[in-house]
């Protein structure tokens, strides 16, 4: 484990949760280095962001691979190449298959309290409409270690905000995203510490 702790960022969109990094790390709130960015989109803002923080940014289509098998390959190449300790899924919309030496080294992040709105389809503001269609009091966010299917692995932690009378997808979604912007952190700094233990499903935090 590199100190700081080198991350490679994976993302489809606008990278708003990669800025976030890159605000707490400039903060001294999260210590960290950010060693790439891929994104599996050529058009992502995501990528604007990186080249502006002067990080490696890459592009992997999976239009352009043969099967899953070959486009999480080139994306962990990438992460091989830049000796990351840790993958970070921060918006990244496609499936991937973890290889054996990324085995719980990849985080991800999701925007409702697993097991609830999650999985295939669940991303975005389709999130936040299903809770509020289904009437929930409390919604929230997850960070869990990635598996090979959709918002499955273990969770590491998760933070609770309220559902409101009037919310908005859009409205419920900036609240949600305000706790990412505190959970995703937390977790990368537990992980360089060294603290998660994983039992099966369950991650325990061991204290320092």
């Amino acid at each position: 484990m590199h100190d700081p702790i080198r991350l490679a960022v994976l993302l489809s969109g606008n990278g708003t949760t990669l800025q976030n990094f890159l605000d707490r790390i400039a903060d001294g709130i999260l210590r960290a280095e950010i060693a790439v960015v891929v994104s599996s989109k050529a058009e992502a803002f995501g990528l604007t962001r990186a080249r502006r923080a002067n990080i490696p940014a890459f592009v992997v289509e999976r239009k352009s691979c043969s099967s899953r098998e070959v486009f999480s390959e080139r994306i962990f190449g990438y992460c091989r190449e830049a000796d990351v300790d840790l993958v970070c899924l921060a918006g990244f919309l496609q499936l991937l298959h973890i290889p054996d030496d990324f085995r719980n080294r990849v985080l991800n992040i999701h925007p409702a309290l697993i097991p609830a709105f999650c999985g295939k389809g669940y991303h975005g503001l389709a999130v936040h409409r299903a809770a509020l269609e289904r009437g929930v009091k409390v919604s929230g966010c997850t960070v869990h270690f990635a598996d090979n299917e959709y918002d499955h692995g273990p969770i590491v932690t998760q933070r609770v905000v309220p559902v409101l009378d009037d919310d908005t997808p859009e409205s419920l979604a900036a609240r949600v995203f305000a706790a990412e912007c505190e959970a995703y952190p937390q977790a990368i700094q537990w992980f360089a510490q060294g603290r998660l233990r994983i039992e099966g499903q369950r991650v325990r935090v061991m204290t320092p």
